[in-house]
């Protein structure tokens, strides 16, 4: 799978949206306090991070999980034609509220594009196509209406259509119904759990070292500390690049083609 362009982060196009929309807590993800609306004081006038190269050293690990999937670039060139909130005040705050709600239907947009190149979910592919389209349209709004976008009613729409696609992806395979489970610091070494739903679980610092999770249902799943060292997620189903920086693994973990393997991960077997 290829994420088109558009769900791709652009930086050069963005006017560092992330760094300042979204509000982040002194935590191990990030070194000091940040409240929405407040520049970081790392963010630089060209917009660029000064740290990029040294944020997990510097204590600031959450940014680089955080993956904007194109809504930075969507909302500086689309929504707001090109603007910035430096160089026109007046659209501050209005672009500072539609940021994270474009992201999310930007995520949204990622899910459905996956569930599209899907053959086992080819009958689903109309009204795939047409989900796509739609959310596709409301990301494309004035900054009025993206304020009024109601996500949760568009996220548990496009859920029930995912929720289909992955179980004919999954369909004879017999995996266990993990969804939503409660499996914070897990010990599922080795574990079988290929075509399982893992739908929203909760495997923050799960040890799954070498376990099987070739076609596993990972929405939403939150693998913050997980250890994935040696894991098998081949044809693993709508895995993000930000579920894998926030993981652990190593050369020996095998990934959806679609993904890369993240630079802070063990380089040795």
């Amino acid at each position: 799978m290829t994420l088109p362009a558009e769900l791709r982060a652009d930086c050069a196009r963005c006017a560092g949206l992330c760094c300042i929309a979204l509000p982040f807590a002194r935590s191990a993800d990030f070194a000091v306090d940040k409240p929405a609306g407040t520049p970081c004081t790392h963010l630089q006038t060209d917009f660029r991070c000064g740290i990029h190269d040294s944020l997990r050293d510097r204590g600031f690990a959450g940014c680089t999980v955080f993956d904007c999937l194109g809504a930075g670039q969507k909302v500086t060139q689309v929504v707001f034609g090109g603007r910035d909130w430096r160089a026109d005040p007046g659209t501050a705050r209005d672009m500072f509220a539609v940021f994270p709600v474009v992201r999310q239907l930007h995520e949204l947009l990622a899910y459905l594009a996956e569930a599209l190149e899907l053959e086992a979910a080819r009958t689903l592919h109309v009204e795939l196509r047409a989900a796509y389209d739609r959310v596709d349209g409301l990301t494309r709004g004035s900054a009025e209406a993206l304020e009024a976008c109601d996500v949760g009613a568009v996220r548990a729409d496009v859920a029930e259509l995912l929720r289909r696609a992955s179980e004919l992806a999954r369909a004879g395979l017999a995996g266990r119904d993990h969804r939503g489970a409660d499996l914070v610091g897990a010990m599922l070494r080795g574990a079988g759990l290929r075509g399982a739903s893992l739908r929203g679980a909760y495997l923050i610092g799960a040890d799954l070292r070498d376990a099987d999770l070739r076609t596993a249902d990972l929405v939403g799943a939150d693998l913050r500390g997980a250890d994935l060292r040696g894991a098998d997620l081949t044809g693993a189903l709508f895995v993000t690049q930000a579920q894998l920086e926030s993981a652990r693994g190593d050369a020996r973990t095998r990934l959806p083609r679609h993904l890369r393997r993240p630079s802070h991960w063990a380089t040795e077997a």
